[in-house]
């Protein structure tokens, strides 16, 4: 009988070999991406999609910069992206796009946009998914964090001067006040809590406010030891008054608004939140 031959014997008839089945699968789905049309990212263009899971992917002026997933709802996950983006200062829904996949439910397990991520990351596309612009609500552990300069927060603040979705005028508690502009602002407005503030009665002049004018209001109302702050993302408001933060521009402190020049770190890869779940 002839001996085995092993693989390190230095003959050229057999060697090991790997089927990168992931590798294809993301060229695959990068070719169907790139085969379709884009759409304006519009209610009208979400409006027209399937409530289906999916991967899509985002155009800024007509270059690709953001690639995601949607595990259940491809159009809720476009409306989350087209909400933050209309709050934001130095970037118009009008200078975006969008094209979508559907995939099936059960895809999602190999992670298709982490597949598409691998795709393009080698030829340098994608910005948008290492700075920071999938990333939810931080939490209060990093108020204090300077961002980096090319961070979506940093390239494009939220926009104060934007009204208040939601507002009615008249007498309410600022508990109810509070509550209304966290849900009429596209960004986050994150504060603590207080018992002084359901029993506390405000009047809202007009249901037309911006935030700007909304929150030196509120900050009139709230105790001296407390303050609001507008940082590059988002807004908190607690009983920290006068702490200042790296990342902020704006404060309000007893009804005024102090300006001030946010720090930013050299530009650099962003750490991502983990992927948002039911959507």
């Amino acid at each position: 009988m002839a001996p085995a031959v092993s693989p390190d014997d230095g003959t050229q008839y057999h060697k090991d070999f790997t089927l990168s089945i992931t590798k294809a699968l993301g060229d695959q789905l990068a070719a169907a991406l790139d085969g379709l049309d884009r759409a304006p990212l519009t209610d009208r263009s979400i409006a027209a999609l399937k409530e289906k899971p999916g991967v899509y992917q985002l155009y800024l002026n007509g270059s690709f910069v953001y690639v995601g997933k949607a595990d259940r709802s491809l159009p809720a996950r476009l409306r989350n992206h087209k909400r933050k983006i209309s709050g934001r200062r130095r970037i118009s829904l009008d200078e975006m796009a969008f094209s979508c996949l559907y995939v099936a439910e059960d895809f999602s397990a190999l992670a298709p946009e982490q597949l598409l991520i691998s795709h393009h990351k080698g030829m340098g596309d994608i910005p948008w998914n290492n700075n920071g612009f999938g990333n939810k609500d931080p939490g209060r552990q990093r108020d204090s964090t300077v961002l980096k300069r090319n961070h979506f927060d940093v390239l494009f603040p939220i926009d104060l001067d934007r009204p208040v979705e939601g507002l009615r005028a008249g007498e309410t508690t600022l508990q109810e006040l509070l509550e209304a502009v966290k849900v009429g602002l596209p960004y986050n407005f994150r504060y603590g809590k207080h018992d002084g503030f359901k029993s506390r009665h405000v009047t809202v002049p007009s249901e037309s406010m911006t935030a700007d004018q909304v929150f030196q209001l509120i900050s009139a109302e709230i105790p001296d030891q407390w303050q609001i702050t507008a940082l590059m993302g988002y807004v908190i408001m607690y009983d920290d008054s006068p702490r200042t933060y790296k990342s902020a521009w704006r404060y309000y402190r007893g009804g005024q608004r102090i300006e001030d020049i946010p720090e930013a770190d050299p530009a650099g890869l962003v750490e991502a939140d983990p992927p948002m779940v039911g959507e």
